[in-house]
């Protein structure tokens, strides 16, 4: 039987581009020895075939053409159209010949077959296409299969399909079909099975859903299914629930269905209350399991069930799960316990995208020079604090939690940042497995921190009596440590130096970071907390409190806003540059100004802001991503925004000179009301001691970070040099492919000695593919657990939250009313003075656009993260932590957010 337009259902050649992804998952599990309802596979040649045969190509790619891929109605229009040539064109004669042949060769013709799509872009490890396409089941007949055979072939071009393939990026062009024909099974009940939990994510957790006869009903929403939740590794029922809308199902003589519903109470129970006896269930189980096995992930599987054993009718990916953690190469049970908690970094950051290969291995070679430095030797391979998941980093933060002080420690901290991760946390500490090993520190611990901890303990105190004299230490500091590694990185000649540079990372951590800034900061949290604490005996003390902090002196990133704001002042003031700046497009005028052909101010202007923050990028944590001053036009963008503030009352430095102003009034008021209550000369004396302590050393908050991008920024240079040579040599296409590498590659690499195995150029290309797939999540978790289960929701999932009403976390007190602009890539956005600045998170890199935001709302954040900070100083009502609120609003929608009580109202 086998042509170049039909294959036998259990074919080696039933590959992917031959026999599209249902089929060719049938086929390797018929190979196998699974069971698999017999038939056969028409190739996407056929289809190919009669899409030659009948001129459709030229049609679809016409009707495509103008097609907007975000309208529904056009959608539609264009799906109808291309599906009504197909059902109007001829099936090429040798090909119908062949399917007749196949058909009655195999006896198919006495019983009902189904005609199953198989399409090329379907069932892969990170798009499922699951029923983006038509099956037809209980077809009978030689005319009815070739009608079917058509149909199918058309649903290629459904809407949900075409829209499907827009939005992750696959090319139409590409797209074709193959088609599985199997023999029905006279199925007694029938269903899906999920080797994890799709919901959860809990890898040890087998879901099944069964419904009574034929599995349609099911996949369609006609029917509510009983659903089981057993343990992978017993078949154990934990959860069983019935459904509440059954289906009677029933034969016609032409062997089409007959289906009729009938209602029943939706009860909670044990299996014995749902379809499945629990012997079905191990048995679906344990044959879940061999499917997980055999292709080494987790499967979304379809079953029917007769006489007496499951047969398999697909399996797939489940690409909604969120990837675990990657495996440490010296796994021991005792780095492994059954149980481990992991923080999403980038949630803490303000940075949800994939982090390059490189940018990754950065950082964790600072943690592991850090770890040394502390008396924790390992090693690159061996290091358990930050993981990746999705091209994502998370921190192991299991041992934390299982101390008692470092429980309170790093829930107070976690919390401060993001508190969606602090919501997590609340319902995972009872488990059994996070049981606290120690309630305090040892004195072997003790005794080993004390070298560290004493010149701390001397700089808090130092920190409590001269705040302003420390802060002038540590910031003068800062400069000299920023100053000394970027000449000894421009001093660099080689490879082998240049990722030398990446370990001093961490020594700047032990001999700076830590040290000169940790201590002012602490100080300041702690003087923060004692005002709000203090703020809490009056009414509205706490929205005092919060005011205090805004016009906050001594902070990197408002200091970096304020100097572009200057820089566009000095554009405005040229008027050939003013009127370039207005008329061209922030591309066009980024690459001008890398020509050097901007007019003589606007170029110098631009330069000496450069000069100072071209380090700064968005992702700039990430040392694989491009700065400000490799592309600088983001830099533009907001220069052209700043433009448009014509109102002298909105000049961010107007805007921050009142915050100044109303965060003298906010103390004085604060301290006004304390004296009313008792012993209020002593909270009133405290209040001021503490809000001095606050202005004095808070804005050293951005500091650290500051620091560790210049760095990194410096350390980025001189690899970009290495990586023009490595493109120089062919060892890589492009010179950002050096932060695609692995950190041992590149050492390799160093050496002058090829790497074993695929080519640097492979490795770069597949990591880029795989990034760009990850950069299409949507969802990142704030909380990742070892079992696979993952947290997304922030603190908005309270009661309240509504169509009309989000709930978050308030951050900088007042109300605004202003347009929505969704931003979820800082690249491309102009905001236009007045509106409303939505998005998932932010660095500091985004900060400029908040001078010509009127309010701030974020689906992650804290009250100490960056967007936070900045947006407390410049007084923009901000609003953090609202889940998935990018989505759930959209731009030019009307809203309120109230950054007192957390509440983001929607008006129209």
């Amino acid at each position: 039987m086998t042509t170049p337009y039909l294959l036998p259902l259990d074919s080696p050649a039933a590959t992917l581009p031959v026999a599209g992804g249902k089929a060719a998952n049938l086929a390797r599990l018929i190979r196998a020895g699974f069971p698999v309802p017999g038939g056969f596979i028409v190739t996407t040649a056929a289809y190919d075939a009669f899409v030659a045969a009948n001129g459709l190509a030229a049609f679809i790619r016409e009707t495509l053409a103008g097609c907007a891929f975000d309208a529904p109605a056009a959608l539609e229009a264009a799906s109808a159209a291309i599906r009504a040539q197909f059902g109007a064109a001829r099936l090429p004669d040798d090909l119908a010949a062949a399917l007749r042949s196949a058909y009655l060769a195999q006896d198919l013709a006495s019983v009902a077959v189904a005609v199953r799509s198989s399409a090329t872009a379907e069932d892969l490890p990170d798009l499922s296409f699951a029923g983006q396409q038509d099956t037809f089941l209980n077809v009978v007949g030689t005319e009815s299969l070739l009608r079917a055979v058509i149909d199918c072939w058309s649903s290629l071009w459904t809407a949900r399909a075409i829209g499907y393939r827009a939005r992750n990026g696959i090319a139409h062009e590409g797209a074709s079909l193959a088609i599985a024909v199997q023999q029905m099974v006279d199925a007694e009940m029938a269903g899906v099975l999920f080797t994890a939990n799709p919901l959860t994510g809990h890898r040890g957790e087998t879901v099944i859903d069964a419904v009574a006869g034929l599995g349609d009903a099911l996949v369609s929403g006609q029917v509510e299914p009983d659903h089981v939740v057993a343990e992978t590794a017993t078949g154990r029922v934990l959860a069983a629930q019935r459904g509440g809308r059954r289906l009677v199902q029933g034969a016609e003589e032409d062997h089409t269905s007959t289906l009729s519903i009938v209602e029943g109470d939706v009860v909670e129970g044990v299996a014995a209350e749902v379809v499945l006896s629990q012997a079905a269930i191990s048995e679906l189980v344990a044959l879940g399991r061999r499917v997980q096995a055999h292709f080494g992930e987790p499967q979304d599987i379809e079953w029917a069930w007769a006489g007496g054993e499951a047969w398999l009718l697909q399996a797939r990916p489940i690409t909604s799960l969120y990837p675990l953690t990657e495996p440490l190469e010296a796994a021991t049970e005792d780095l492994e316990p059954s149980l481990r908690v992991f923080a999403s970094f980038g949630a803490l950051q303000g940075m949800l995208d994939p982090f390059t290969p490189l940018g990754r291995d950065a950082l964790v070679a600072a943690v592991c020079y850090f770890a040394h430095v502390v008396g924790q030797p390992v090693t690159f391979e061996t290091q358990r604090v930050l993981r990746t998941a999705g091209e994502r980093l998370f921190m192991d933060i299991t041992g934390a939690l299982r101390h008692g002080v470092g429980r309170r420690l790093i829930r107070g901290a976690l919390s401060a940042v993001e508190p969606g991760i602090g919501v997590a946390l609340t319902q995972l500490l009872d488990d059994p497995r996070l049981a606290l090993t120690a309630k305090r520190f040892s004195f072997r611990t003790i005794h080993r921190a004390a070298p560290m901890v004493r010149p701390l303990a001397a700089r808090l105190i130092g920190s409590l009596l001269r705040p302003d004299a420390v802060r002038r230490d540590a910031q003068a500091g800062v400069e000299i440590a920023i100053a000394d590694f970027a000449a000894r990185a421009a001093a660099t000649t080689t490879l082998a130096e240049r990722l030398a540079l990446l370990d001093d990372l961490g020594r700047g951590l032990r001999d700076f970071l830590l040290p000169r800034l940790l201590p002012r900061f602490a100080v300041s949290m702690a003087s923060l907390n004692l005002l709000l604490r203090l703020a809490g005996r009056v009414p509205g003390g706490r929205d005092l409190a919060l005011r205090v902090t805004r016009g906050l002196p001594h902070n990197v990133t408002t200091e970096m806003d304020l100097a572009l704001w200057q820089t566009a002042l000095a554009l405005r003031a040229d008027p050939a540059a003013a009127q370039r700046l207005v008329e061209q497009d922030a591309a066009d005028l980024a690459a001008a100004y890398q020509a050097g052909r901007l007019p003589e101010a606007a170029q110098r202007a631009v330069a000496a802001f450069l000069a100072r923050y071209g380090m700064r990028g968005v992702g700039e944590i990430d040392l694989g991503r491009p700065r400000w001053r490799e592309n600088p036009t983001p830099v533009f963008r907001s220069l052209q925004s700043y433009l448009q503030i014509a109102d002298p009352a909105r000049a961010p430095d107007a805007v921050f000179a009142r915050g100044a102003a109303e965060a003298g009034a906010a103390l004085e008021g604060l301290v006004t009301a304390l004296r009313q209550t008792r012993k209020g000369w002593l909270t009133a004396h405290l209040a001021r001691w503490a809000a001095r302590r606050v202005r004095a050393l808070a804005g050293l908050r951005e500091s650290p970070k500051f620091t560790i991008i210049n760095l990194l920024g410096a350390a980025r240079t001189c690899l970009l040099d290495s990586g023009r040579e490595l493109a120089a040599a062919g060892t890589l296409a492009a010179p950002a492919d050096i932060f695609f590498l692995r950190l041992p590659e590149l050492r390799t690499l160093s050496q002058g000695t090829p790497l074993a195995g695929p080519s640097a150029a492979e490795r770069v290309a597949e990591r880029r593919a795989r990034a760009a797939r990850e950069q299409r999540r949507r969802q990142i978790p704030r909380l990742l657990l070892s079992d696979g289960r993952a947290f997304y929701e922030g603190v908005a999932s309270t009661p309240g939250d509504d169509a009309a009403t989000l709930v978050g976390s308030p951050v900088s007190p007042g109300v605004v009313e202003g347009a929505v602009r969704i931003v979820l890539d800082p690249h491309h956005a102009q905001l236009q003075p007045g509106e409303i600045l939505v998005c998932p998170g932010t660095d500091p890199a985004w900060t400029p656009l908040f001078l010509a935001a009127a309010g701030l709302v974020m689906e992650v954040g804290g009250l100490m993260t960056h967007g936070s900070v900045v947006a407390r100083e410049y007084g923009i009502p901000a609003v953090v932590g609202v889940h998935r609120v990018t989505q759930r609003l959209q731009t030019g929608q009307r809203i309120r957010v109230n950054g007192t009580t957390g509440q983001v109202t929607v008006l129209t």
